[in-house]
């Protein structure tokens, strides 16, 4: 049986993961991962003091594209995720994804499975400002 999706997002607005885990947690739930990437203040030993997430036009179709597609082939039951897009500030969420099941394995098999293809998979580019007055865009190509 398919994972129920009760959440895919793109979003400008702050991320609430503990709202995101009430979502998919019920009582058949034995297990949830919750994932936090989370902005932080550093990067290959530079100091970043901001980032900034671009996302394409079509990030929030692709998102629930590829968060509907894993659902379809995943052991697990509930799935949530959201990414945010805009400046960031340090500390804050950029990527939050909440994965239950009734064992953890599968959990958490399924939490680094879905992050990875979000990665691989949705039009959002980090921008990155570092203490030292230059910028970087990663995985760029």
């Amino acid at each position: 049986m398919p994972a129920v999706v009760h959440h895919a997002e793109v979003t400008e607005s702050e991320i609430d993961a503990q709202a995101m885990k009430a979502l998919v947690s019920d009582s058949t739930t034995g297990a949830v991962v919750l994932f936090s990437g989370d902005v932080r203040d550093h990067d290959h030993g530079r100091s970043v003091v901001s980032l900034t997430y671009e996302g394409h036009p079509s990030a929030q179709e692709v998102l629930e594209t590829v968060v509907n597609d894993f659902a379809a082939d995943s052991s697990v039951t509930a799935i949530a995720a959201v990414h945010r897009v805009g400046e960031i500030p340090i500390g804050q969420a950029a990527l939050v994804v909440v994965v239950a099941s009734s064992h953890r394995g599968d959990a958490f098999m399924a939490a680094g499975a879905l992050v990875d293809l979000i990665k691989e998979k949705l039009p959002v580019w980090k921008h990155q400002f570092f203490a030292d007055g230059t910028d970087e865009w990663v995985n760029c190509a």
